[in-house]
């Protein structure tokens, strides 16, 4: 059953005659069937005979998410009246909070944030930065000037846009910043009974982040290397630690001419004695690989994978040119399983194809850049009528290897001078010898291990005044000065 309507006009005026109608199949036909007249009906009355209709035929109201009685209610719209004002994002924080609150962070934070004479409780500022971080990562000045009020929060929160304001944010970030070790632990563990989070395997390193100005008010702030390129400013150093997954589960701020060997330890005994240490193995880069460092993980019985530095490539030469053993884990990545013939620890050699390719491009690409150079140096010799000294030119041939210091090594050079056309004043043999060195990366572990190793051809003889030298992999490059 349904409503149908007749329009008719009497004595200038419109009247909308309603009555409920029932499909009925006579024959090959559907026909309307009167089932009683309602006469002229308001909005309220029509939404009466529709509920009517449904209850004489049996069929169930559908839900509503807000049953004000105004379903299939129309109104004609004149649509260039129409304007949009203040719309605001919905489903994002909408989920953001729903996160906030399915994490436990609210009721968390609700306890451990201290409560005041503050107008704004600090846990609804801690939600909305953790709402906006999770949304749209920004600062905070661009948090309060703009995103906040593009954003439904006002209404879910209940908090007005004037009151959200760059100074209440970081204010607020101070307050977090002291339960810093709570909330890590909670999250850690909140998401372990959510997620299945495995946290047995933790991937640690360390970056930077730089400040534009004196900082003199941070005691941290100190200079040091910069992975910005930015040695002019002062930095400090961030440690972070995640699971093998990705997940973050700690992280600490250190001095920022602080080297990274020095922050294992610390990092290690901080994030243990907060999630535990029980098979827990940790992995890092071969910045962390000090003599203190493996010497403290080894005496404390802890698992690791450390990469090893490349003065530890000499001890393995031979087990990387031996062609057996060598076994596919993925696509063009092979490993070898060795020992170490000092400490007795298991060694993972490892071997990449596109690596090589890699370092074989890159190698190439500043050996041609140094044949190039020392071609221009010869013919700017030759042309040249003055007095050469061979200092200047030992420098300029300095220069060259310098600037392309990766294949630098792979050179042999020699300035040359004859005495007969020589116009120094002194004339008298010079040599210099610049060792290859071959490119290997490789690491050493406890109990499991990683390490990368890549090899690269020598190059041929150079092209501009230059001839093939006795010893394999290199090329000796002579400029004769006379």
């Amino acid at each position: 059953m349904y409503l149908r309507h007749t329009t008719i006009r009497k004595d200038g005026k419109v009247h909308r005659y309603w009555r409920l109608v029932r499909s009925v199949r006579v024959g090959r036909r559907v026909i309307q069937q009167t089932v009683a007249q309602l006469g002229e009906l308001d909005e309220q009355g029509r939404v009466q005979a529709r509920a009517l209709a449904h209850r004489l035929i049996g069929t169930p109201e559908r839900a509503q998410l807000f049953d004000d009685g105004s379903e299939q209610l129309t109104a004609p719209v004149r649509l260039k009246g129409i304007r949009i004002e203040r719309p605001r994002q919905f489903g994002d924080v909408y989920l953001a909070l729903a996160l906030w609150r399915g994490t436990g962070l609210e009721v968390l934070c609700e306890r451990l944030l201290p409560i005041g004479k503050e107008r704004i409780a600090w846990s609804k500022m801690a939600a909305v930065l953790v709402a906006a971080r999770f949304c749209e990562p920004s600062s905070e000045l661009h948090i309060a000037e703009d995103w906040y009020r593009r954003t439904a929060l006002s209404d879910l929160l209940q908090l007005g846009d004037e009151e959200v304001n760059k100074d209440r944010l970081y204010r607020g970030l101070d307050h977090l910043l002291a339960y810093k070790s709570e909330l890590e632990a909670h999250l850690s563990q909140r998401c372990g009974e959510l997620f299945a989070t495995q946290n047995e395997v933790l991937l640690y390193d360390v970056t930077s982040t730089y400040f534009e100005g004196q900082a003199a008010a941070n005691p941290q702030a100190q200079r040091g290397y910069s992975r910005d390129h930015r040695p002019d400013c002062k930095q400090v150093c961030i440690a972070l630690v995640v699971t093998f997954d990705g997940f973050p589960l700690g992280y600490e701020v250190f001095a920022g001419n602080t080297h990274d060997s020095r922050t294992l330890q610390t990092i290690v005994a901080t994030m243990e004695a907060r999630h535990g240490m029980l098979g827990r193995v940790w992995i890092t880069d071969r910045g962390m690989a000090s003599a203190d460092n493996l010497t403290w993980l080894r005496q404390t019985g802890r698992r690791y994978i450390i990469g090893a530095p490349k003065s530890e490539l000499k001890k393995f030469a031979l087990e990387l040119a031996r062609p057996d053993d060598w076994r596919v884990v993925h696509e063009g990545v092979e490993v070898k399983l060795s020992r170490h013939p000092e400490t007795g620890e298991t060694v993972i050699l490892c071997r990449s194809a596109d690596r090589r390719s890699k370092e074989r491009a890159m190698h190439d690409k500043f050996s041609r850049r140094i044949e190039e150079a020392l071609g221009r140096l010869a013919a700017r010799l030759a042309r040249s009528k003055n007095r050469i000294d061979p200092a200047t030119v030992n420098r300029q041939i300095g220069r060259i290897l310098q600037q392309n210091q990766r294949s630098a090594a792979r050179f042999f050079t020699s300035t040359i001078m004859t005495s007969g056309s020589c116009r120094c004043p002194s004339a008298r043999p010079y040599s210099r010898r610049l060792s290859p060195r071959p490119i290997f990366n490789s690491a050493r572990a406890s109990r499991s291990m990683v390490a990368r190793c890549t090899s690269t051809p020598a190059r041929p003889a150079l092209r501009a005044s230059s001839r093939r030298s006795a010893t394999a992999g290199t090329s000796r490059v002579e400029s004769t000065i006379g």
